[in-house]
């Protein structure tokens, strides 16, 4: 963890020299959500004092227009990162439309679909909240213009999220069910990981309210030899295997937090505002130790990230990409030797 000279040694040159870096907005943020033991609930008793009594697998009877279901799942994996969390995914009443007259069926311009809401709430690996995503709207067997191509059907609109994804809008789609179990909702939900369920994939197009800045100085991109606290330039390049500072902004909430708005309090050894959200730092496409993130004492919205140049770093100007909560902000360069 840094110490108190160099959190104000590099805290000086910061504080002085910060202005925002502005580069081209980077494209909206892809998010592949996987879950497991994602099982479909339907209301499909006429007596309250059933539901979930069954401890077994109960299958549920046959669909008809008008009832209501709620998925169930375990959030598992986000752009192939572990995490945990819990999904949940409410559609109806069903609609069953259809364009050809059917009774029973709803007849409209379209097929199938039914209003609908997710939710995701999103846990680090040890059970951390990280935030959550809500999505609502209707329910269709077709994707709109605008989704991925890999999205089969299910497209709602981001209305919303909390924590490090507070503010944050766009579009959700599905991309693909393996084995998901349709149950009554005689079957007690207790059991779902003992009973068993399948896989799904949620695809989350992001648009942040924020995205992670680099700050830049009159040397350019705001990183720093951690050895004596110089800028990075032509003149002073860093090197392979070296740990750098970098000054940065927009990294969200932290442990133990802080009112928002306000700056972070001064510097107390052992006390460090550490980033809440996954954060992940790239050295000319290759992955950099993050060794700490951290809220920059007596600063608003300014955090300091500590990464080392990966070994593998070619000489000259290197990318630095940047992200938090797998939003990705724009990339700066630095020079290498």
């Amino acid at each position: 963890m840094p110490n108190r000279c160099t959190i104000a040694a590099v805290a000086a040159c910061a504080a002085a020299l910060w202005t925002p870096c502005r580069g081209q907005n980077p494209p909206t943020t892809v998010l592949e959500i996987d879950m497991e033991n994602v099982v479909n609930y339907v209301d499909d008793l006429a007596d309250p004092s059933k539901v979930a009594t069954a401890s077994g697998i109960s299958p549920s009877s046959i669909s008809r227009i008008f009832k209501w279901a709620v998925a169930v799942g375990d959030i598992v994996a986000i752009n192939g990162r572990p995490v945990k969390g819990l999904y949940t995914y409410r559609f109806g009443p069903g609609m069953m439309a259809t364009t050809i007259l059917t009774p029973g069926r709803n007849i409209a311009d379209i097929t199938s679909g039914c209003p609908a809401e997710a939710q995701f709430a999103i846990l680090h690996p040890d059970g951390a909240p990280i935030g959550s995503i809500t999505a609502s709207g209707f329910n269709s067997a077709t994707p709109p213009p605008g989704a991925p191509t890999t999205a089969i059907n299910t497209t709602l609109a981001v209305v919303g999220g909390t924590g490090a994804f507070m503010g944050v809008r766009g579009q959700l789609s599905r991309a693909g069910d393996v084995g998901v179990r349709t149950a009554s909702m005689l079957e007690d939900p207790a059991y779902r990981r003992v009973n068993k369920g399948g896989t799904r994939r949620e695809i989350v197009q992001l648009v942040p309210m924020a995205r992670p800045e680099v700050a830049v100085t009159s040397a350019g991109p705001a990183v720093f030899h951690a050895e004596d606290f110089s800028p990075v330039t032509t003149a002073k390049p860093a090197q392979a295997g070296e740990l750098l500072i970098m000054s940065v902004t927009n990294l969200g909430p932290t442990r133990p937090g802080v009112d928002p708005g306000k700056p972070f309090p001064k510097w107390e050894a052992g006390k460090e505002y550490i980033v809440n959200s996954p954060v992940e730092v790239t050295v000319g496409g290759q992955a950099a130790e993050v060794r700490n993130a951290i809220g920059w004492p007596e600063q608003t919205n300014v955090y300091r990230v500590d990464f080392r140049v990966p070994d593998g770093a070619k000489p000259g100007l290197a990318n630095v990409g940047l992200t938090v909560a797998w939003i990705a902000g724009p990339e700066v360069k630095i020079s290498l030797r």
